[in-house]
């Protein structure tokens, strides 16, 4: 595998695009907005900067993943001549679903085609697919250049020589990959989002303030991030998104999210992404701040 195509140029995808072009593979990174494309590469060269200054990389190493990168605004060019497609676009089924069926005409039969959501099932996503076995989960954990953990998700009908090219792929970029199957949530989010929405509940009920429940989790439990910090890194519409997915797929209400969070999100008030959420990221450069730690 040489040639990668990343659909998406958002938070997920531009740090794939990152990943890839840092370990040599030609990588088409693809999103119908140029201004998308624009802060996607400039987060990219920022991240670079910033493992530059650390002496993590050399300024080599930085041109090198700058210059493997290219960027296109339409999918049927961008995905000419690759081996592999990773779709990282919004964690939406019915925009995952249309890019998939638009991947099907325009990709060739052997291209593997890979979506880094976080919930919805492969299977469905296969099931629009042309040869649906090359149809496979790829669950990058943010901030995917450090991150080490790949959830490789295999569909019902995912092939197990597809399954096995993708484990060997993710261990080349330096990553470790775990094979799980095709049941909501998978089993990073199945675990950590009740936990999320606990601490929301948390909140909720006036047992502790934002900053006492994420001290509890730090300090008491190891975490190297309070939950609620956390929702506000992912993005706690992303979160409400994977907890509607877990409890429409169960039926369990202990997947029901809190109404909290319900009313933030509609709010508007998203975490990092919107300058605030559980904590307040008015100033640009606090926001800054906190992705930088991870970088």
């Amino acid at each position: 595998m040489k040639t990668i195509a990343v659909i998406g140029a958002g938070t997920m995808g531009n740090g794939i695009a990152h990943t890839f072009a840092q370990n040599g593979f030609t990588v088409k990174l693809i999103d119908i907005s140029e201004k998308a494309l624009d802060k996607g590469m400039d987060t990219i060269a920022s991240n670079l900067d910033r493992m530059l200054a650390k002496g993590s990389i050399s300024q080599e190493d930085v041109a090198k993943t700058i210059t493997n990168i290219i960027a296109y605004t339409d999918i049927k060019d961008g995905v000419v001549g690759t081996d592999l497609v990773i779709e990282a676009a919004t964690e939406n089924v019915d925009l995952k679903l249309a890019i998939f069926k638009q991947l099907n005409e325009s990709c060739s039969h052997n291209t593997i085609l890979a979506t880094n959501t976080s919930s919805i099932s492969i299977t469905q996503i296969g099931a629009v697919v042309t040869h649906p076995e090359r149809v496979i989960g790829m669950h990058f954990m943010n901030p995917v250049p450090i991150m080490q953990l790949v959830e490789v998700i295999r569909g019902y009908n995912t092939s197990d020589e597809v399954t096995q090219i993708i484990m060997q792929l993710s261990e080349k970029l330096g990553k470790v990959p775990v094979e799980v199957n095709d049941y909501p949530g998978f089993v990073a989010n199945r675990i950590l989002m009740p936990m999320i929405n606990e601490a929301i509940e948390t909140l909720y009920n006036k047992v502790a303030g934002v900053s006492e429940i994420d001290t509890v989790m730090k300090l008491g439990m190891a975490h190297p991030m309070g939950p609620l910090q956390l929702a506000d890194f992912i993005g706690l519409d992303v979160c409400l998104s994977i907890l509607n997915v877990m409890h429409d797929g169960f039926k369990n209400p202990k997947y029901a999210p809190c109404p909290l969070l319900v009313n933030m999100v509609r709010a508007g008030k998203l975490g990092i992404k919107s300058g605030e959420g559980f904590y307040n990221y008015a100033e640009s450069k606090k926001a800054e701040k906190v992705s930088a730690q991870f970088i």
